[in-house]
C-alpha cells in the first residue's frame, strides 16, 4: 500500500485544551494507519469566525498514511466523535477539531471534503504551526511566509513548554 504525506490541523477550546490535542494525536496514530512524521509547537490563538468564545490551542502534524483522503476524513471524524465533539454551531466551541490541510499534491473538491483546505491561506493560526512541520510548503504556489505576510498574526501566541 502506497503511503501518502499529509498535514492535519488540530484545535481545541474546551476543557484541557493541551490534553485534548495530545489525546487526539495519540488516537489518530493508535491503530497504525497514520504515522506521525512531525508535530508543531502548541499555540494559543484567538477564535476565528465566531469570536465570543474561549481562545484555542492549535497545532499541526505531518503524517504518512496509506488511507485514502475519504478514509482519512472518516478517521479524523471518528477521533473527534470519540472525544465528544458535538457539532452544534459552525466555528463554535469544540473539544477537538481535526482538519485535513493537505494530502500530497492531491486536490479534492467534494461537498464535504476539500483539499487543500479552502481557508488555509486565511488562517494565521493554521499557517504558523504548519510552518513548524512543513517550512518549505507552498499553498497554490505561494510560500507560507508570503501567505503569513498578508495576515495579522498578533493573536497567535506560542505556548511555553
Amino acid at each position: 500500500m502506497k503511503a501518502f504525506e499529509a498535514t492535519l490541523a488540530l484545535g481545541s477550546n474546551m476543557g484541557d485544551r493541551v490534553g485534548n490535542i495530545e489525546e487526539a494525536i495519540a488516537r489518530l496514530t493508535a491503530d497504525g494507519t497514520i504515522e506521525l512524521v512531525a508535530r508543531s509547537r502548541l499555540y494559543r490563538t484567538a477564535p476565528w469566525g465566531v469570536t465570543d468564545q474561549d481562545w484555542f490551542v492549535n497545532a499541526c502534524i505531518s503524517i504518512t498514511t496509506g488511507l485514502s483522503p475519504r478514509e482519512l476524513l472518516q478517521h479524523c471524524q471518528a477521533v473527534e466523535n470519540g472525544m465528544g465533539r458535538v457539532r452544534k454551531k459552525r466555528w463554535g466551541p469544540r473539544v477537538i477539531d481535526v482538519d485535513i490541510l493537505t494530502f500530497g499534491a492531491l486536490k479534492v473538491n467534494e461537498a464535504d471534503l476539500s483539499i487543500p483546505h479552502p481557508l488555509i491561506a486565511e488562517r494565521a493560526f493554521v499557517l504558523i504551526p504548519l510552518k513548524d512541520v512543513a517550512p518549505e510548503m507552498r499553498i497554490e504556489g505561494a510560500p507560507l511566509d508570503t501567505l503569513l505576510g498578508k495576515l495579522d498574526s498578533s493573536d497567535v501566541q506560542l505556548l511555553e513548554p
